[in-house]
């Protein structure tokens, strides 16, 4: 009974650190976005002369300084977290600090100490965690047939996110999820939700994408689908399809005529050479004198001229003088 008075008395005056974190109020992990600026905050629930307040950070070698409030002396941010950390209140039963453009080295459990005279320092701790999200991709696309559609969503994060696929009215139905998750250089995933949805005949039907990432808030996407209905949708796509086909038929038929007829010209040309080659009339092939030039040639010519034999009883005249003969 005495041991048990022993254990209350202490425990009231707060002598067990059990007991001395009952006096702090605050938040045990805080979630914060990555580039964002995030608040720590550490609030003394009794009225206590608190003489300085001071922040710590847990590192793997142990615990570092980042910044105090003095009672007299005022605040005080340490190397390297000045321009980092800042203190947002001046109380001191009520601190904060504020760390901006967080990044993966501000992630980690920080610790707020009260030095309260006379009794010992009471400590908070409170653990900030990070996340990452980029904005989500909702894709809906035709499947096999026509009445059913593809829905898939994806986002990118850091940690994993949780990707949910909806739909609206609730009497449309989703096949079961099939999730995928890709791991990234940067330390992100991007998952992947993949569903086929039915009766997407109705009009004014929406698909939905939900993602969350820890305790961040939740982000949606919608997409709106076409009032789509098979019997209409079906012979407009004969149609079309009829008319890609005309088109590509007369295509080819321009293509292979100039062919077709090439070919035939080919086959034609050289009997039509034969038969006009013998229809028309050789010249006589001229006597080519070889190793003779025209000039030679020629001046044989009139050497055969001027040889021909006169006559036997023509007489050669003699040139009489200018005497006259009686």
């Amino acid at each position: 009974m005495k041991k048990s008075a022993v254990l209350y008395f202490f425990y009231v005056l707060g002598i067990f650190s059990k007991g001395l974190t009952l006096f702090i109020q605050t938040q045990h992990t805080v979630v914060g976005k990555m580039g964002d600026e995030v608040i720590l905050n550490c609030q003394i629930i009794e009225s206590k002369d608190v003489q300085q307040v001071t922040w710590q950070k847990n590192l793997p070698e142990g615990e570092t300084n980042v910044g105090s409030n003095h009672k007299h002396f005022g605040q005080r941010v340490n190397s390297p977290f000045r321009g980092k950390v800042e203190f947002e209140d001046v109380g001191l039963l009520n601190t904060s600090i504020v760390i901006r453009n967080v990044t993966e080295l501000d992630e980690g459990c920080y610790r707020c100490l009260f030095n309260i005279y006379p009794d010992p320092a009471v400590i908070g701790t409170t653990c900030l965690q990070l996340y990452e999200l980029h904005e989500p991709v909702l894709h809906v696309r035709e499947s096999n047939s026509s009445e059913e559609l593809v829905v898939s969503c994806s986002a990118t994060g850091r940690p994993a996110c949780t990707v949910t696929l909806n739909v609206s009215p609730q009497d449309l139905h989703l096949s079961p999820n099939n999730t995928v998750s890709v791991s990234n250089t940067n330390g992100t995933v991007t998952v992947t939700t993949t569903a086929v949805l039915s009766g997407v005949h109705k009009h004014g039907a929406q698909v939905g994408c939900a993602v969350r990432v820890l305790s961040a808030p939740q982000r949606n996407v919608f997409v709106t689908i076409p009032d789509v209905k098979p019997e209409k949708f079906t012979p407009a796509h004969h149609e079309s399809s009829w008319i890609i086909g005309l088109v590509v038929g007369m295509v080819i038929v321009c293509c292979l005529v100039p062919v077709f007829i090439f070919v035939l010209m080919k086959q034609i040309t050289p009997n039509s050479r034969l038969s006009l080659r013998n229809k028309t009339p050789q010249k006589p092939a001229q006597v080519i004198h070889e190793n003779k030039t025209p000039l030679m040639i020629k001046v044989n010519e009139l050497r055969q001229r001027s040889s021909v034999k006169k006559p036997p009883n023509s007489t050669t005249k003699k040139p009489t003088s200018g005497k006259r003969l009686f």
